[in-house]
Order: structure tokens, then C-alpha cells, then sequence
């Protein structure tokens, strides 16, 4: 049925029309109803007409690659839904369904060129509003992205943590202990070996300044590979974290969904009740012993 013209008034995208140019656009759009849980469209369905709520709520979703439902948008009152279809003429990608008793204003291409015609400025207000609905859909792909930990942080360092973690994997390592066991027996054995020409005799005492200063150098270095560990564990909790909620909001989703499944199935059964008569199959008694056959 047609749209009245006061209706178009509580449309933030139509907030700038006239009462002549409102008139013309009720004119050619449609106030459909939905009742609860009923489907608008599917993925794969042509793009004949978008919509807008004006009251009750939708649940926009589409299927990722692991066969999952995500929900793209949960539009409300004055929400867009299934325009980027309807512009560009290709097949919906995304479910719509209301979740609960809901109008919408129905439009297609003929209705938009009209407008446009009358008010070209409100061409402005649509793609303003298709560009929050693509800015929500990005922001769903960001959260969603699978992020490695030590990814993150390694795009964060700088290049004094990098020589840092360095240091600490080539001093935590045999190559550091093999090489420096080698150097302390060939340094020690070349002064014992020089006597009274050796340049550090024994007890070494060059030596013991060159260990105090490496060990000196070494610690806070180490220190600082180990605060980025730290740094590492907590940003790899913080991504479990949010795995474990996605998680749980799938499961919670699924849950949703078996619940509605179990009332549909009890309406059905009510409805079977209450609609189809009660039949009785009644086994017929068997032959007495005593019967004559004849």
C-alpha cells in the first residue's frame, strides 16, 4: 500500500524534503509489514527492491567461509538494507530477516530516480548512509581478521627492541656458550703459555673487567627481550580473549536458533492437535479356538 507522506518525515534520509517532493516519493514507494522471524530476502535473490524500517528491528546477515553466520547490520528505525544490491543490479548477499513485527518502506530504482529528479541533494544523504553501512561492514572484516601476536608486536618495534631480542636469542643459544667456552680457554691459555711476556697474567685481571662489562650489557638487554615477552603473552591473552567471545557468541547464536526451532516444531504440533481428527487404528480381535471354519 501506498506511504504516507508524514511516514517520510521520521526517515533521517528524507529529513530534507519538501511536502511536495515527500508526496511525490509516497507516492511510488510501498509500506510492506513483516511478521516476526519472516524472511525479506535471501543470499542469491534478484535485486528488485531495497528497504527502510520504520519500526521493529532486522537481522542482516551472511555466511563467512567456515559456513558461519555473521551479522552484518541490525538496522532500526530509519536503517538501509539490500541498496548496494539494488544499485548495482546484482544478487543479494546477505539475509535479511525480521526479528519481530516490522514495517519497512519498500523501494526500487524507479522511485530513487524520481527522487534524485525532484531533490538531488538527497543523493548526498544516500551514499552517506551506504558509506556507514560499508564502515560498519569493515570494521566487522577488522575484528573478525585472525591477528598473530607476535605479528603485531613485531610491526610495533623499533629497531633497538629488535637488536635487543637479538642479543638474548644469540646469548640464550650453544653457539654463544661454544663460542665463548673456545675464546676464555684461548685467551687464558695464550697468557699462561707467554709467562713473563703475557699481557694479562694470571689471575687475569683484564679478563675479569671484559666479563664484568659483558655481564653489565647483557642483563638489561636481556631484561628488555624479556619485557617484550611479556608484552607478547599479553597481547596473544587479548586475542584468545576475543576468540573465546566470538566463540561463545556463536554457540549463544546457535543456541538461539534451536530454541526457535523447538517452539516451531511444538506450534506444529499444536496446530496438527487441534486440525487433523484423531485416529485410531484398532487391531481386530483374534480368531476364537472354538470357530468353525467352514
Amino acid at each position: 500500500m501506498p506511504c504516507d507522506p508524514e511516514e517520510l518525515r521520521h526517515v533521517p534520509l528524507f529529513e530534507l524534503l519538501d511536502n511536495e517532493e515527500a508526496a511525490v516519493l509516497a507516492a511510488h514507494v510501498e509500506v510492506k509489514r513483516f511478521a516476526p522471524r519472516q524472511r525479506i530476502f535471501k543470499i542469491g535473490d534478484p535485486p528488485r527492491q531495497a528497504y527502510i524500517v520504520m519500526s521493529g528491528s532486522v537481522r542482516v546477515s551472511t555466511v563467512d567461509e567456515d559456513n558461519q553466520e555473521v551479522v552484518v547490520d541490525q538496522p532500526g528505525h530509519g536503517g538501509l538494507f539490500g541498496f548496494a544490491s539494488m544499485l548495482d543490479q546484482t544478487p543479494h548477499q546477505s539475509n535479511a530477516m525480521a526479528e519481530e513485527e516490522t514495517v519497512c518502506l519498500e523501494l526500487d530504482r524507479d522511485d530513487i530516480a524520481a527522487l534524485l529528479q525532484s531533490k538531488p541533494m538527497a543523493g548526498l544523504d544516500m551514499l552517506t548512509m551506504l558509506g556507514r553501512q560499508f564502515h560498519a561492514s569493515q570494521r566487522l572484516i577488522q575484528l573478525r581478521a585472525n591477528r598473530n601476536a607476535n605479528t603485531l608486536i613485531d610491526e610495533e618495534s623499533t629497531f633497538g627492541e629488535r637488536i635487543a631480542d637479538s642479543v638474548a636469542r644469540f646469548g640464550g643459544s650453544w653457539t654463544f656458550i661454544i663460542w665463548f667456552a673456545v675464546v676464555l680457554i684461548g685467551y687464558a691459555g695464550l697468557n699462561i703459555f707467554l709467562q713473563g711476556r703475557a699481557w694479562d697474567p694470571y689471575p687475569f685481571i683484564l679478563l675479569n673487567l671484559f666479563l664484568s662489562m659483558l655481564a653489565s650489557v647483557q642483563a638489561p638487554v636481556i631484561m628488555m627481550s624479556q619485557n617484550r615477552q611479556d608484552t607478547k603473552d599479553r597481547v596473544r591473552s587479548e586475542l584468545d580473549f576475543d576468540v573465546n567471545r566470538r566463540a561463545e557468541s556463536e554457540i549463544q547464536a546457535l543456541s538461539h536458533k534451536l530454541n526457535l526451532l523447538t517452539d516451531k516444531i511444538g506450534d506444529v504440533e499444536d496446530w496438527l492437535r487441534e486440525n487433523l481428527p484423531s485416529t485410531q487404528t484398532r487391531n481386530p480381535a483374534p480368531p476364537s479356538q472354538n470357530s468353525v471354519i467352514k
